[in-house]
């Protein structure tokens, strides 16, 4: 039955090609929904460079493919550097179309490609070779022929956290800046690969002969195209879930994810197979960058979580490092999170206690490059008196300043002698930005199984009127993963060593109707702004929410030194961002109006004239 479909849709084709002429044919590709990924076309950038950001080649080769445990795209590596790119070519279905693994194609979908690398590693940024794969069974997951376990794929910290820019045909990289990627998009590019893999015959032998060898059997074939069915049912169930919350859902676009919500899914839905706990990805919230990050009380755009272990390992499980919730005899919150990796992550991020100094010394924000046009010096000098009055009160002194390490937001140092800075939380009703992130992670809810032991905290424990609040079950589950990796070491983590692998931080969760404001260093190497990428540049942010544009694209990579952002035309298979849309809204944080004047929801100060406005951004340069 599937060797005669398989040769049907071979007829097809042969018919289509043959009778309309290879532009119909290519034609029909586009109008085929769900079976052609569109992708923006980039010149491949002729240089590489990285800022001095305290990190040396070593380092930042390390940060880019340190193994977490993930499984993010639910098949093996050798699987992964076999398949061939999701279309169908002329002349049709007997031709390879290149390698989905090739640079040049992945890097299309917004991953940095492996020749950024200084050690040259072959997979992107962001991507890791890890262990030997498991089946989503736990199983062992065997090469049919050599009957070896093959090595799992998954993503890293890097990928989301690896940013860049394009000027003048270089493409800059900022370690930590927020990524361009399109992880969604990737992921549909995979399941149809595999579509086309198990259906066009030409391509599967190609494909067997790649993972198995050429002298493989047909026994051996056979097994392998049983493997790739189950895995194409895991993806069309995937699919399924995504169907049946579409209407709840916001398209995410490049340099965003909605990654709370995603989380949410993976564990709650997933690991624990219940459909019923899947929700919408409605909140899609732009890459934040990571620098300073560490040495904040609270993270996330909402400041909802506290502890830097549970961040993490919350991370890792959302990219899908095997967790297991539903077999006891396996222990339940057994996982692959590789615990040691993310703590030496954060301690490379975080370095030292900062003060004034030596200021923050882990991995640093990036300062203007001289790729780009110089600042224009007594402009950014307007500029900034500018910022002492209209920025510095949220935003604190420049992070070069003593007065910043001055400032009475960082905390008594706590029993390990580290202070940490209590960025403030700007309610949702004042700063006006839109409010899905914060009020989706407060309404979500979860069902769980009694026998996870879960004990859901009352309203004012999460800022929430939900007792089984999402956020609260999530820090739960993730604190109870981590404690059964530090009882399983031989001998079980001490105490003090799990306080200090923690962070020295509780298990802190919440979810209140607010977002936090971070210094800005650096800000000027993370476009598009607002906590969910609804503006394109600063510029535009600094004006009022009527000139600030309504729709833009995503996906351009070239960097705009004037307006401080990424260009915004439009681009071929880019992202078209809608503003009208909950989720993109891009109101708040204006200034408008005269000094004095009574200030309305989302307004934070008197109207900038436009030389204020360049005055501000060339400012913002500087820091």
């Amino acid at each position: 039955m599937r060797r005669a479909f398989a040769i049907l849709l071979t007829i097809i084709v042969v018919i289509v090609v043959f009778a309309c002429g290879p532009r119909a044919w290519h034609k029909l590709q586009n109008e085929l929904n769900g079976f052609h990924i569109e992708l923006p076309e980039y010149q491949p950038a002729k240089n590489f460079a990285w800022l001095k950001q305290n990190w040396t080649k070593e380092e930042r080769s390390w940060f880019y493919h340190a193994d977490q445990g993930t499984l993010t795209f639910g098949i093996p590596y050798e699987w992964f550097v076999a398949l061939e790119q999701p279309s169908i070519p002329l002349p049709l279905v007997f031709t390879e179309v290149g390698r989905l693994a090739d640079p040049v194609y992945l890097d299309r979908y917004g991953f940095i490609p492996a020749t950024a690398d200084p050690n040259k590693d072959e997979l992107p940024v962001g991507f890791a070779r890890g262990g030997p794969m498991l089946q989503a069974t736990g199983a062992p997951w065997p090469n049919p022929r050599s009957k070896q376990r093959m090595s799992g794929l998954g993503l890293t910290c890097a990928a989301c956290h690896t940013g860049r820019f394009t000027y003048q045909n270089t493409a800059v990289i900022i370690d930590g800046g927020p990524a361009l990627t399109n992880l969604f998009k990737l992921k549909q590019g995979i399941g149809l690969s595999l579509f086309w893999t198990r259906w066009l015959p030409s391509r599967f032998h190609r494909f067997a002969d790649r993972v198995l060898g050429p002298q493989a059997s047909w026994d051996e074939r056979a097994e392998l195209k049983d493997q790739l069915i189950q895995v194409l049912g895991q993806y069309g169930a995937a699919k399924n879930l995504e169907d049946s919350v579409e209407v709840q859902s916001v398209e995410e676009g490049y340099a965003r994810l909605d990654a709370l919500n995603r989380i949410g899914n993976q564990v709650f839905s997933n690991d624990l197979n219940d459909p019923k706990n899947y929700a919408g990805h409605s909140a899609p919230v732009h890459y934040p960058r990571i620098w300073n990050a560490p040495w904040f009380s609270w993270v996330q755009y909402n400041g909802s979580i506290e502890q830097p272990m549970v961040r993490n390992a919350g991370e890792a499980l959302g990219v899908a490092a095997m967790l297991n919730l539903r077999d006891e005899s396996r222990g339940l919150f057994a996982s692959d999170v590789q615990v040691n990796t993310l703590i030496e992550m954060e301690k490379l991020i975080a370095g030292k206690q900062p003060d004034a100094e030596n200021g923050f010394n882990g991995l640093k924000s990036p300062e203007w490059p001289e790729i780009l046009p110089p600042i224009d010096q007594p402009l950014a000098a307007k500029g900034a008196q500018l910022y002492a009055s209209r920025c510095q009160g949220c935003h604190l002194a420049p992070v070069k300043n003593k007065a910043f390490f001055e400032d009475k937001r960082w905390l008594p140092a706590n029993e390990a002698g580290e202070r940490y800075l209590d960025l403030e939380l700007i309610p949702l009703k004042h700063i006006g930005t839109d409010p899905a992130q914060a009020e989706d992670m407060r309404a979500r809810t979860v069902v769980v199984p009694s026998n996870l032991g879960l004990k859901f905290g009352t309203a004012d424990q999460i800022s929430a009127r939900q007792p089984n609040g999402f956020g609260f079950a999530l820090g739960q589950v993730v604190e109870n993963t981590v404690n059964f990796w530090y009882d399983s070491q031989d001998p079980p983590t001490s105490t003090a060593d799990r306080n200090r692998m923690n962070g020295n931080r509780k298990n802190g969760i919440r979810a209140p109707l607010a977002y936090k404001v971070r210094p800005l260093n650096g800000v000027w190497a993370t476009p598009p702004y607002l906590h969910n990428g609804s503006v394109p540049n600063i510029y535009a942010l600094l004006s009022p929410v009527s000139e600030r544009p309504a729709k833009f694209y995503l996906g351009n990579r070239e960097y705009d030194p004037v307006n401080v952002g990424y260009r915004t035309d439009k681009i071929d298979g880019g992202f078209e961002f809608d503003t009208a849309l909950r989720g993109n809204h891009n109101t708040g944080h204006e200034f408008k109006g005269a000094e004095g004047e009574k200030s309305e929801d989302g307004v934070i100060g008197p109207g900038l004239t436009p030389e204020e406005r360049r005055a501000l951004v060339e400012y913002i340069k500087t820091l």
